[in-house]
C-alpha cells in the first residue's frame, strides 16, 4: 500500500505539463422546444388546480349497489339446498 502511494506521489511530482494536449470542449445546452414549455405549463396548472381544489364545490351523489352481497340467510339456504 505504501509503495503504491509513493509511486503515485512520484508520478504527480514528476508530471510534465508539456505532455498535455489541448482539447476543445463543446458545451451542449439543449433549449426546450415551444411544445415542451407549453406541456410543462399545462402540467403546472393541473398540479396547482389539484392543490387548490375546494371539495365543498362537489355535488352530493347517491350510490347504489348494483350487485349486492348475499346475506347470511341466503348463504345458509344455498348450503342447505
Amino acid at each position: 500500500m505504501d509503495s503504491n502511494r509513493q509511486a503515485l506521489l512520484g508520478g504527480i511530482k514528476g508530471f510534465e505539463k508539456s505532455r498535455l494536449k489541448h482539447t476543445v470542449t463543446k458545451v451542449k445546452q439543449f433549449k426546450p422546444t415551444a411544445q415542451d414549455i407549453e406541456s410543462e405549463k399545462e402540467h403546472k396548472q393541473m398540479i396547482e388546480g389539484i392543490e387548490s381544489f375546494d371539495p365543498s364545490k362537489l355535488k352530493h351523489a347517491e350510490t347504489s349497489v348494483k350487485n349486492p352481497l348475499p346475506t347470511k340467510e341466503v348463504i345458509e339456504q344455498e348450503k342447505a339446498a
